[in-house]
């Protein structure tokens, strides 16, 4: 990376990546997130977000494309990406 100021969306992209790997190095494969840190991080750092969600145990099975029951980055990011387009429907209604 480079030594000058991050903008503040790539300040962001490096919180969510920063924090994935902090929850995914508590248990298992540092890599991965167990099920216990995806609850743990959806719990503690998206709780406004993922409150209607249902179960966190579906929502990862549904995330878990490989079915491996872990969660590599990528598929954790599809969770960013369902919760951006979450957020911007919001937005976009609340404009009309």
């Amino acid at each position: 990376m480079a030594a000058c100021e991050l903008t503040e969306l790539e300040t962001a992209i490096e919180k969510i990546i920063s924090i994935f790997f902090t929850y995914a190095a508590r248990e298992g494969k540092k890599g991965t997130l167990t099920a216990g840190e995806f609850k743990e991080l959806v719990t503690l750092q998206l709780p406004n977000f993922m409150k209607d969600v249902g179960s966190l145990d579906e929502k990862m099975s549904s995330l878990d494309v490989n079915h491996d029951e872990e969660l590599k980055f990528s598929e954790y990011w599809r969770l960013i990406g369902e919760l951006a387009k979450d957020i911007k429907r919001e937005k976009v209604g609340k404009k009309k």
